[in-house]
């Protein structure tokens, strides 16, 4: 889970609306605004010896995935990892998957290069750029059986609220690259977004809830850890919201 104080390091994600003639009135959108971090020695080591290995460049073309991997494998990407803890624990648990990764903050890719090589994670591959971008540019067309997307900033001032991920345009982007069938996955402790979240996901008519709970939300499924920002939320009576969607069979 991400801190969201304004704290050094912390990645925040953002988007704005777009017109739904995007397609000849395109305006400019980003999945996150860069804020200052400190990277240690050992993610400065990492990123020396092992991007090569593991950070695919950006590119304005489709790119390769089973080239990218090595393998021919279901692709799950996820949206703003932060540290990577999360991303390294589900990577483990699910190791016959590709985990692409997009993250631009320096320190929180470090760090996931340190925990990819100290517990010998192969099937993670990172791109260090605007999701929005790798979306719009790179991935192929139903290239993904699953996205994730664990606590996007929530952008707490209403004023504040056009910045946030989760919202239609953005959701209309995404959805091409996602196969018949695949999933949607994102969590917030920010009760006001999840609901915001559901309405926009929900008002997709390619997308079917699976959450299990009267209230349309998914309980934590068994992949997705307890992270240490989560525990302390929960010890301070903060909940967690899981939203969890399908794609239909027929979608795209």
């Amino acid at each position: 889970m991400q801190d969201h104080s304004p704290s050094p390091g912390t990645e925040a994600r953002t988007v704005s609306a777009t017109s739904g003639e995007h397609t000849r009135h395109h305006k400019k959108i980003r999945s996150f605004v860069m804020r200052a971090g400190r990277t240690t020695t050992a993610q400065q080591e990492a990123l020396d010896t092992l991007s090569a290995q593991f950070v695919l460049p950006y590119q304005d073309q489709a790119i390769d995935l089973a080239a990218a991997f090595g393998r021919d494998a279901d692709t799950i990407l996820e949206i703003g990892f932060g540290m990577g803890d999360a991303t390294a624990h589900i990577a483990r648990q699910r190791p016959d998957e590709n985990f692409l990764c997009c993250e631009v903050h320096i320190p929180g890719v470090g760090a996931l290069l340190k925990r990819i090589r100290d517990e010998n994670i192969q099937n993670i591959r990172i791109i260090q750029h605007d999701a929005v971008e790798v979306l719009q540019n790179m991935l192929p067309m139903q290239a993904l059986s699953g996205v994730h997307i664990f606590f996007p900033d929530p952008w707490h001032k209403k004023r504040h609220h056009k910045r946030r991920l989760i919202q239609a345009p953005f959701i209309e982007l995404l959805l091409p690259h996602i196969r018949p069938g695949g999933y949607l996955h994102s969590a917030t402790d920010w009760e006001e977004y999840a609901q915001q979240m559901l309405s926009v996901l929900e008002a997709n008519p390619v997308l079917h809830n699976l959450g299990q709970l009267d209230s349309g939300y998914a309980e934590r499924p068994w992949y997705r850890p307890i992270t240490k920002f989560e525990q302390r939320g929960r010890r301070l009576g903060h909940g967690v919201w899981d939203v969890l969607f399908t794609t239909s069979p027929s979608a795209n």
